[in-house]
């Protein structure tokens, strides 16, 4: 009889010990909680610590409290001056009413690939508006914010959350786009080094040109000043000459006919065939006057 009053007792307590157990649940600083029972959701619990409900009936579900990422794919989309660019968003959100969020979209996988279908629909409409000078300006922060009201518009009042930034994080053109764009650019540039290349060609010639030019003028004043100044010298030189053969004519013809006598015979293999008595060897015959 005390072994099955022992036995009974074992199993109330283990039972309560597990009731116990069942019957309480965490809520930490950075969750909130939605109860449910039999699948319905019966209360929110937003205050963290530790709590209780009613073991076996009813489960909690746990949602972020903090800032939750949305990233949807890049997307490419019509500007208003009919431009086509690519644009990678991202998104930060948060759920603001568990109990609308529960029952509209369940969790929060569901919740981005929802947000993510927002967010796009929304770029699209906005930068419908917008032309790619404005989207790369300054004005581009306008534009997100413009963005993230209308996500919030379509999102807030339907699943339970709020955007709290939504940011273009890079928008380029389309590849093909990008493809021709560098094509014209890498043309241009040809065209462009082509040109310069035959005016540094031109002008290499008129510099070439020019030099020759310089040059040939300069030879030539070289050579008429040359000229003139051998002219001078000559001219100066048979005035010496003449000054000097005016002094003393006797001289003048023995050192003319010493300077004859010199570049005639200077090659020893020269032969001259003169009568001995001949004008030319006069000066080997006599002495000029006034010699010893």
């Amino acid at each position: 009889m005390k072994s099955s009053t022992k036995f009974i007792i074992a199993i109330v307590c283990f039972f309560a010990a597990i009731s116990l157990i069942s019957s309480i649940y965490i809520v930490k600083q950075t969750e909130q909680a939605m109860i449910l029972q039999f699948g319905e959701p019966v209360r929110v619990v937003q205050e963290p610590g530790l709590k209780f409900k009613v073991p076996f009936i009813q489960e909690v579900v746990y949602y972020d409290k903090r800032l939750l990422e949305a990233d949807p794919p890049a997307e490419e989309v019509l500007l208003a001056d009919q431009k086509r660019i690519v644009v990678d968003t991202f998104s930060r959100f948060k759920i603001i009413d568990p109990l609308l969020f529960y029952q509209s979209v369940l969790t929060e996988d569901f919740a981005k690939q929802r947000l993510s279908d927002a967010i796009i629909s929304s770029l699209r409409d906005v930068l419908s508006n917008e032309t790619l000078n404005t989207v790369l300006s300054p004005k581009r922060a306008e534009i997100m914010l413009k963005i993230r009201e209308l996500v919030n518009s379509k999102t807030s009042a339907k699943f339970g959350v709020t955007m709290a930034d939504v940011r273009i994080r890079r928008a380029d053109l389309p590849e093909q786009t990008s493809q021709s764009i560098y094509a014209r650019m890498r043309s241009e540039r040809e065209k462009e080094a082509k040109e310069i290349r035959a005016e540094g060609i031109e002008l290499a010639q008129q510099i070439r040109a020019k030099a020759e030019r310089d040059k040939t003028i300069l030879l030539a004043e070289a050579q008429k000043k040359s000229e003139i100044i051998r002219g001078e010298g000559d001219k100066k030189a048979t005035k010496i000459w003449a000054d000097a053969a005016n002094q003393d004519r006797e001289f003048y013809s023995f050192y003319r006919s010493m300077n004859a006598y010199k570049e005639t015979m200077k090659d020893d293999n020269t032969s001259l065939l003169i009568a001995p008595d001949s004008e030319f060897f006069r000066y080997f015959n006599k002495l000029p006057k006034g010699a010893n």
